[in-house]
This record gives structure tokens, C-alpha cells and sequence, in this order.
């Protein structure tokens, strides 16, 4: 069995939603300073060739933007994220650290050398010849760039294995059917960031002119050219996805749906506007303009965020670790010895349960259930579950992952869905001081049964399609 790890309470706010959020604006930022170092480096070549008089000036004040979002925004939130992680599933981080440890020591590496490069060039580029100042941005450049190529593959790890399941290679891990096409998206996504960026930041050099300015950000727009890659590594990435994964972002689920339309929607604005106006036609845009459509790209960010982290589900690690952090091997000894049997850690405010089963059933909760809900809030049980009665949330939980194939399956035994059942129905009825305990050996006995229809399988459409065919 894994470890039992308690998850924190952040009130009505889910767990995931807390981690979800910080993992955005880390992500939005990392990007950007990856995209950063690639643009430094262009117009520091175009300030060493002479092709543009105000492109050092340009190098000076972008720089100073990226170390300030880089070295401090971008810090804080990577340690944010850890530090959300262990609190949401420390399962899965462990899970990651424990197969990649020496490519996380790897990609600390870089970072160490990116932000050492970074800050001599921040405080000595003064003091530089040009050949010089080139090196130093391109090693923060090249830095930057490998730290997001070992995370990329690590993270795609998480939705596609690949043959790593069968050899644990942590090659065959590392590449994986998704890396490649991740990756390129990824890279495209930061040189992206990286020009509006660029945008905004010269309609903030007031001693330019209008002219010198139009000059500077129709350089800076040839970093959004390669934007009109990202159909087709869209795509790609589409193909490289399970098939049931690829199933809730194409329909099975209306709210990934909804996030990739958002995403995709928000891209072609950017693209669209990038390559025919700025590109093509050499526009001149202004600061709010720059600003919106920076702000569109970070919520195509979030979408594409959303998507990726929505696509795994019911896994945190495909095929290796459910949401919940528990094992699809742990599942059927689970259904045994029950989910609350080996959990150590006691309830908040313990006196204010009614009896034993609620207790039993907020900590089935706690342990199944509350990575990605809450009773009262963000993404509700009580709500979703609210026009059911009570045999048929029965039937609904025993059978989790057919009653919706993106759900891990229960993994505990009768007593605790009836507990879970019990603790819901309680908390709707706003935590009463009594309650009369369920234990009726017929309920007791229609759960058993429902367990073992369901299986212990991970539910997918063609499973439901074969469990409800006629004999």
C-alpha cells in the first residue's frame, strides 16, 4: 500500500483549484522567461550588427523585466507549487521525485546556471563588450530553454507513460509518446510570451520615438511568427494522447471542452492579429493593445494548463496513481480491509461529528474524494450529488467509475459508502448534533453488490458498453 497522507482544507476552495491556480501564473512566467532569453539574444545581435540603434537600449529595459518576473515572481511561485503539491498530493510528487530524482537534480542545475548567467549579465553588461554580453544571454538562454525540456518530460510522463510501464526505463519514461510534441508547443508558447511581452515593454520606452518604437516591436513580432505551428502541433499532441483522454477534451467532458475552446479561441486572436497585422503589415500597437493581448495569452495559458492537467484524470500518473492518490493495484485489497482502516491521522474539530460513521465518512472523504472536491464550495459533492436519493448515491459511488468514467473507482468497502452516504447527508442538513447511525444489513448487503458489479477497473465507455450488453 502507499503511505496515508492527510490533504489540507482550503475551505471552499478545492485543493487542486489552490495548486491548479499557482501552477498557472508559475507556468505563464517560466514560459515567458524561457521565451526572454531567445528574444535577448536577437536583438542583442541586432544592437552587435548594427541593424537596429535602439536595440541595446531595448536589451537593457526587457531585461530588467525578466529579471524581476524570473528571478523573483517566477521563484516564488515554483516554490509555491511545491509547497501546494505536498499539501495536495504528496503521492504524486513523491511518485515524480522518486523515478526523475537525478533529472530534477539535473534541471536544478540549470536553473542555478540561468540564474547566475542572469544576474552577472544584469549586473555587469554595462561594463561588457558585445561579444561578451552575447554569451552571458546565451547561456541564460540555453538554461532556461534545458529547464523546461527536462520538465516537459516529466510532466508529460504523467499522461503518457509509454513503454515505461513495462521497462520503467527512466528513458522510455522521459521520452514519452507526448514529449516531443509538448515540448515544440511549449517552445512556441514562450517565444509567443515572450514578443507581447516585448510589445508592452517598448510602448514603455517614452524617450523613443513612434517610429523607433514601430521599429522595435515589429522585431520583436517575429518571435509570434512560429505561432502558425501551433494547429498543427495541437494536433499532434491530440494524437499522442490516450484515447480516453483524448475523449473528455473532444466531448466527454464539457468543461475541459470548454477550457480547450478557450485556449484555442484566444490563440487564433493572438496568432491572427500577430502575423497578418504586426507581422505582414507592420503595425504599430499601442501599450493597452499590447496588454490585452498578453492578457489573452495567459488565458489561453490556463486553458491549455486546465486541459493538460484535466486530460489524466482519473490518474495523477497514468496507469500508476489515481487522483486520489491511491493505486489501481491498492483498490481491490482496499475494498477488503476498507480505505479509513490504516488512516492515522485524526478529523479537525473532532467532537463536532454526530457519531462513528460520520467520522468514518469525512474520512472517506478525505482520503477519495477531496483532491478535486469539497462538501460545500469549488466543484461541491453535496451539490452535484443533491438530486439524488439515498440508494441511488449508494449506487452511484459504489459504482464510481461507470457512473462517470473519469472518476477512480471507490476504493474501500460497504460500510464506508454507506458512511460517506451518512457524513453528505449530515452536512447538508447542517451538522445536527444527533444523528441515527445506518446499519442496516440489507443496504449494507445492496452496496456489497454494487461494489462487485462495478469491478475494480478503471471505467472507460467501451467497459460500460461490454458490463450492459445483453448476454
Amino acid at each position: 500500500m502507499t503511505h496515508v497522507f492527510p490533504v489540507n482544507d482550503y475551505g471552499p476552495l478545492m485543493p487542486g483549484l489552490v495548486m491548479g491556480a499557482v501552477a498557472i501564473v508559475h507556468v505563464f512566467l517560466a514560459q515567458f522567461a524561457v521565451g526572454g532569453g531567445f528574444l535577448l539574444c536577437y536583438f542583442q545581435w541586432l544592437a552587435m550588427t548594427g541593424r537596429d540603434r535602439h536595440a541595446r537600449q531595448f536589451v537593457e529595459g526587457y531585461f530588467k523585466v525578466v529579471v524581476l518576473v524570473s528571478f523573483v515572481l517566477g521563484a516564488l511561485t515554483g516554490v509555491g507549487i511545491w509547497l501546494t503539491a505536498i499539501q495536495v498530493s504528496p503521492a504524486t510528487i513523491g511518485a515524480m521525485v522518486d523515478n526523475f530524482h537525478w533529472l530534477w537534480a539535473t534541471e536544478w542545475t540549470f536553473f542555478c546556471l540561468e540564474i547566475v548567467s542572469g544576474y552577472a549579465f544584469y549586473r555587469y553588461h554595462a561594463r561588457l563588450n558585445d561579444r561578451a554580453a552575447m554569451t552571458l544571454l546565451a547561456i541564460y538562454a540555453g538554461a532556461s530553454w534545458m529547464s523546461l525540456f527536462i520538465i516537459n518530460g516529466i510532466l508529460s510522463w504523467q499522461l503518457t507513460p509509454g513503454h515505461w510501464l513495462e521497462t520503467r526505463s527512466i528513458v522510455d519514461g522521459f521520452f514519452n509518446p507526448s514529449f516531443w510534441p509538448s515540448l515544440f508547443f511549449r517552445t512556441v508558447v514562450s517565444l509567443t510570451l515572450a514578443g507581447l511581452v516585448g510589445c508592452v515593454v517598448t510602448n514603455l520606452m517614452s524617450t523613443l520615438d513612434r517610429d523607433a518604437q514601430r521599429r522595435l516591436i515589429n522585431r520583436a513580432a517575429h518571435l509570434l511568427i512560429p505561432m502558425a505551428l501551433m494547429p498543427v502541433l495541437g494536433i499532434w499532441f491530440l494524437l499522442a494522447m490516450p484515447p480516453d483522454s483524448r475523449s473528455w477534451v473532444l466531448g466527454g467532458s464539457p468543461a475541459m471542452m470548454l477550457f480547450l475552446n478557450i485556449s484555442i479561441g484566444a490563440s487564433l486572436a493572438i496568432g491572427g492579429y500577430a502575423i497578418i497585422g504586426m507581422v505582414m503589415q507592420r503595425l504599430y500597437i499601442n501599450g493597452a493593445t499590447a496588454s490585452l493581448l498578453l492578457l489573452l495569452a495567459f488565458g489561453a495559458t490556463a486553458g491549455g494548463e486546465f486541459v493538460r492537467e484535466g486530460s489524466r484524470k482519473p490518474y495523477s500518473i497514468r496507469k500508476v496513481l489515481y487522483s486520489n492518490a491511491i493505486e489501481p493495484g491498492e483498490v481491490e485489497s482496499l475494498r477488503e480491509t476498507g480505505c479509513t482502516a490504516h488512516d492515522p491521522y485524526g478529523l479537525r474539530n473532532d467532537d463536532m461529528y454526530a457519531n462513528d460513521q460520520v467520522r468514518m465518512g469525512a474520512k472517506v472523504f478525505r482520503r477519495q474524494c477531496s483532491v478535486c472536491h469539497t462538501v460545500h464550495g469549488t466543484n461541491a459533492v453535496a451539490e452535484l450529488t443533491g438530486s439524488w436519493d439515498n440508494d441511488q448515491m449508494r449506487m452511484n459511488i459504489a459504482k464510481l467509475q461507470h457512473t462517470k468514467p473519469f472518476m477512480p473507482p471507490f476504493a474501500g468497502n460497504a460500510e464506508e459508502v454507506e458512511a460517506l452516504v451518512q457524513y453528505l447527508n449530515w452536512s447538508n442538513r447542517e451538522h445536527p448534533k444527533e444523528w441515527p447511525v445506518s446499519d442496516d444489513s440489507q443496504t449494507i448487503a445492496k452496496i456489497e453488490s454494487w461494489l462487485k458489479q462495478a469491478g475494480t477497473l478503471q471505467g472507460d465507455f467501451e467497459q460500460n458498453k461490454k458490463r450492459t450488453a445483453s448476454p
